[in-house]
């Protein structure tokens, strides 16, 4: 009878230490999430950085893009008067 008691106090004393070292590494993980997630939202606050920057940058060039044209157009249509008036 006491080999059994022994045993049963040894196979719980075991399953109590199992249960301790998963927690261990259950909160380890959580750490390792908790740290990944921030990494991901600073990486995100970049691309979002450099979203608005290219954003801004195209705004900028199709502008450039819309005065030149304009210029261009306006030449045009000087050249096809003056093909007109020969």
């Amino acid at each position: 009878m006491v080999y059994i008691l022994i045993g049963l106090s040894l196979s719980l004393t075991g399953l109590a230490i199992m249960q301790f070292l998963y927690l261990i590494y259950l909160e380890r993980m959580e750490k390792a999430h908790k740290r990944r997630i921030k990494e991901l939202e600073n990486h995100n606050k970049y691309l979002t950085h450099r979203l608005h920057d290219s954003e801004r940058q195209i705004a900028e060039q199709s502008e450039m893009l819309e005065v030149l044209y304009e210029d261009l157009e306006d030449e045009e249509e000087v050249w096809a008067d003056v093909i007109e008036e020969r």
